[in-house]
């Protein structure tokens, strides 16, 4: 029998992304979109406001793999990787106001761990950073040209300033080692595995609505927010991951431009529950910001994105998800 020629061709492997926080409430539907996508997955969280839950549909996959682990710590994996997506994070105000430590390090530390796993496999890296950033914004709606205006020793300046402090080192290694880097700026996010306690508007609303408890608005309820569905997002973070072009690196908005006021908010969680719950108020908390609303245009431009889920459809997907659990 002669011997096979050789092609020359290389084999190659399907891609591999390891994403940090892959247990969350984002990284979760992350991490179902890539495996649908072919790649296989590395999830990495110490499930300090992730959830088991979240992955448990992937348990048996053989192309997942979770890994219970402080980011912060060092980051050791064999074979390669393509993408490495930095999802972890504590995201919401009940989390960082109890974990302001611990949501520094992540920031900080654990950003330096995960660009230094990209810079070791030659990977491309996405930094998840934040519409906090911007803090109590006075240019609107936001573009990323806009330095923000953070109150950096706030109740919220932990949160805000290790995303920024993020940005920075991300920034720092592609400047210095050439390294692949995306920056993504979250704006509000809403959707099925969100926490029911975790402080957000959308779970807050939706838990007192669905149980008949009064809606609690703060302030006057005045100030406004964008609501993003979590399909959008992640398919937003994917085109940029993929994406190419000189400013590539710089960071994009991704969240949804229609802009509501928190009054206006807790009156359509009202109408999409049939709740007959009635709105109270309560006193504004510090550095809460005013306005919050993305300028999308660069993510148009760039990834050809701009969301598709309306509000409408997407609070009544999260609150089938909601019901059962409450």
């Amino acid at each position: 029998m002669k011997p096979k020629k050789k092609t020359g061709k290389k084999v190659r492997h399907s891609p591999v992304s390891v994403v940090t926080g892959g247990a969350g409430f984002l990284g979760s539907h992350l991490v179902d979109l890539l495996l649908k996508e072919g790649h296989r997955v590395v999830a990495i969280d110490n499930l300090i406001t992730g959830s088991i839950d979240n992955i448990a549909h992937l348990a048996g996959r053989e192309s997942f793999t979770f890994i219970k682990q402080d980011v912060t710590e060092f980051l050791y994996l064999s074979g390669p990787v393509d993408f490495v997506w930095h999802f972890a994070s504590p995201a919401s105000p009940i989390d960082y106001l109890e974990l302001p430590i611990q949501t520094l390090k992540v920031g900080s530390l654990g950003t330096h761990k995960a660009l230094g796993l990209a810079m070791e496999k030659g990977a491309r890296f996405l930094l998840t950073s934040t519409s906090e950033v911007y803090g109590d914004p006075l240019v609107h709606p936001q573009p990323e040209s806009y330095w923000g205006n953070v109150n950096t020793i706030g109740p919220r300046g932990c949160y805000d300033e290790s995303k920024r402090f993020a940005e920075a080192l991300t920034m720092a290694y592609a400047r210095q080692h050439g390294l692949e880097t995306r920056i993504v700026r979250i704006f509000n996010t809403y959707g099925p595995r969100m926490r029911l306690n975790d402080g957000r508007v959308v779970p807050a609303f939706l838990s007192q609505a669905l149980t008949g408890k009064p809606l609690t608005v703060f302030g006057d309820g005045s100030q406004t927010r964008s609501f993003c569905y979590v399909s959008d997002l992640i398919e937003g973070i994917r085109r940029l991951m993929v994406s190419k072009g000189d400013d590539a690196h710089l960071p994009t908005n991704i969240g949804n431009p229609h802009e509501l006021t928190m009054l206006e908010f807790a009156r359509e969680i009202i109408r999409a529950t049939g709740s007959r719950s009635r709105i109270v108020h309560k006193p504004l908390p510090q550095d809460d910001p005013r306005q919050r609303r993305p300028d999308i245009s660069r993510a148009q431009r760039l990834l050809g994105w701009e969301p598709k889920v309306a509000l409408c459809d997407g609070l009544r997907a999260t609150i089938e998800h909601f019901r059962p659990r409450l």
